[in-house]
């Protein structure tokens, strides 16, 4: 999932181009490689994400054999993942979006990713940060009777465009961690959210198969009014209208 976050541009670091917006600076090498260096085998590595079109985004990803985590394969693909994920910067990945068709996620969100975003909006989302989180195999659970919530979302995998996508305030997760031991997460808010986004990349769904169609829109235009009958951002009770 992409972090998105309009701002004024600083020549002296290198930014992630997305149309006449910016995304935050990310210093190449700093907190990015050390850290989860730890875990893996080989250095990690920042790969080019894999856009809308290419089938592996678009068919279910298969399980990730227990036996197999663990392995050096497995951190590796690990590994490139944060690496990536960082890089972008995006607040989560699935593996689908590096040219691997298996059932693992990424996200993590900071307070630095979110101090680029209006106060305001970052309350209305119900955004906290959290530390890395890295999922095999994850099962999602929708809380029944949850509220919902309306709000734009972007993908690294559909690079430079936006839309209106309801989802669920509250899930649970269940998978295994990257030391194979079962883990278990309650989520509620912006954190809810991504993990719903990259769930759905493991099912070949992406936000577009999911979004208020009228809402689209190129980057560029994200301040731009809405198309009569979009619903408002934010949490509601009932079903958005799909105009």
């Amino acid at each position: 999932m992409e972090f998105f976050a309009p701002q004024v541009r600083d020549t002296k670091l290198p930014f992630h181009y997305v149309s006449q917006y910016y995304s935050m600076p990310v210093v190449a090498g700093k907190e990015s490689v050390s850290p989860i260096c730890l875990w893996g085998f080989n250095k990690p590595k920042v790969t080019e994400v894999v856009q809308a079109g290419d089938p592996v985004l678009h068919e279910p990803a298969l399980e990730v054999r227990v036996e197999d985590i663990g392995s050096a394969r497995i951190e590796k693909i690990i590994n490139d993942m944060v690496a990536t994920m960082r890089n972008a910067p995006g607040v989560g990945l699935a593996a689908p979006q590096i040219g691997e068709q298996l059932q693992i996620i990424v996200l993590e969100d900071t307070k630095e990713l979110m101090s680029y975003a209006p106060p305001e909006e970052v309350k209305e989302q119900q955004r906290e940060p959290f530390d890395l989180l890295v999922i095999i195999n994850p099962k999602l659970t929708r809380k029944g009777g949850s509220d919902k919530a309306v709000f734009f979302e972007g993908c690294l995998s559909i690079d430079g465009y936006r839309a209106l996508v309801e989802r669920d305030l509250e899930v649970e997760v269940s998978g295994l961690g990257r030391d194979g031991n079962p883990i278990y997460i309650k989520a509620s808010g912006w954190k809810a959210r991504i993990l719903q986004h990259e769930c759905d990349h493991l099912m070949g769904d992406l936000y577009v198969d999911k979004m208020v169609p009228k809402s689209f829109r190129a980057t560029k235009n994200l301040r731009l009014p809405l198309a009569a009958g979009c619903p408002n951002p934010g949490v509601c009770k009932a079903s958005t209208k799909r105009v």
